[in-house]
């Protein structure tokens, strides 16, 4: 079950995952999120920036499954890491 919900479709690089990371600091160990973003970079930068500091990504997938290309909103569904110890110093 998804408790945490993030629009970021009308935001850019680099502000698209610093939303997300501060979603991520705001949630408990092992929560998940659904975040809706669109757009070449976002789509690249925020799973891999989600990765890179620990956290699983559980999905990304257009939002209307006939709406795949990267100008088109995604949902993303991600897990906080339950062992933060060496994930936030970054």
């Amino acid at each position: 079950m998804v408790k945490h919900l993030l629009d970021i479709t009308g935001d850019t690089c680099p502000l698209t995952f610093v939303k997300t990371k501060l979603l991520i600091e705001r949630m408990a160990p092992g929560d998940t999120a659904e975040v809706r973003l669109k757009g070449e970079e976002p789509l690249g930068n925020v799973p891999r920036s989600v990765r890179d500091h620990g956290h699983e990504v559980i999905s990304l997938e257009p939002a209307e499954a006939d709406a795949a290309g990267p100008d088109e909103v995604h949902i993303l569904i991600l897990r906080k890491a339950v062992d933060q110890s060496s994930n936030e110093t970054a």
